[in-house]
């Protein structure tokens, strides 16, 4: 057996563990979640391997429906996102939608960057917007390392809005459904989350602009 072979069944010896261990706390934990999903939360976070979503807030299988992508962007073109958004919305009814970001953020120190990296440059495109717009924000710091954090912050408030500027999550406010969408940063180096305080579960906190109306 080749190295990467074992280290495939590492992964599934691991697998085993962990289901036994959950079966012998609770026998009826996988038949109960195997029958339905019911989460309050949407997770829309960053592929990093390094934010586990479920075990940074300390939920288990079938408490959080998470979707992933590179520096946690919401676009309003990307299917994928506005497909999970709209089951996470529509169908499973969650509560709280979570945009996560991280502090260290490699995708975000990609975009404050003139590296050109391929297909990439054009999904970061956004944050080079932001960074740009925002430049003033920047003049008082010193390292490479507090740009870029603030930046992830700046980035995550953003992503907040765009989300609430969708028809998705308007529609849910129309019709009464209660949906609040939050922003935090995570800290890789405390394991800490940031509650950055720009939370929005109402059109009447966005511009004029962007609200839907019939």
């Amino acid at each position: 057996m080749d190295k990467d072979s074992k280290s495939l069944q590492d992964l599934i010896e691991n697998n085993r563990k962990w289901a036994d261990e959950i079966n012998e706390q609770d026998p009826t934990f996988f038949p109960t979640l195997a029958q339905q999903q019911a989460p309050d939360y949407l997770w829309i976070g960053c592929s990093d391997s390094r934010v586990p979503a479920n075990e940074i807030v300390g939920l288990l299988p079938g408490e959080l429906f998470v979707h992933r992508n590179v520096a946690n962007m919401v676009v309003h073109t990307d299917m994928n996102l506005l497909s999970v958004l709209q089951y996470a919305v529509e169908v499973l009814k969650v509560k709280h939608i979570l945009v996560v970001g991280h502090y260290g953020c490699g995708g975000v120190r990609a975009a404050m960057n003139n590296q050109k990296l391929g297909l990439i440059d054009n999904w970061l495109l956004e944050i080079r917007d932001l960074y740009h717009v925002q430049r003033k924000r920047f003049s008082g710091l010193q390292s490479e390392d507090e740009k870029v954090n603030l930046l992830c912050e700046l980035n995550v408030a953003r992503q907040v809005h765009n989300l609430c500027h969708t028809s998705i999550v308007q529609d849910a406010w129309a019709r009464g459904q209660r949906v609040a969408v939050h922003g935090w940063v995570y800290g890789l180096s405390d394991g800490k989350v940031n509650n950055l305080n720009v939370t929005i579960n109402s059109p009447k906190q966005l511009s004029e602009i962007y609200r839907l109306e019939e």
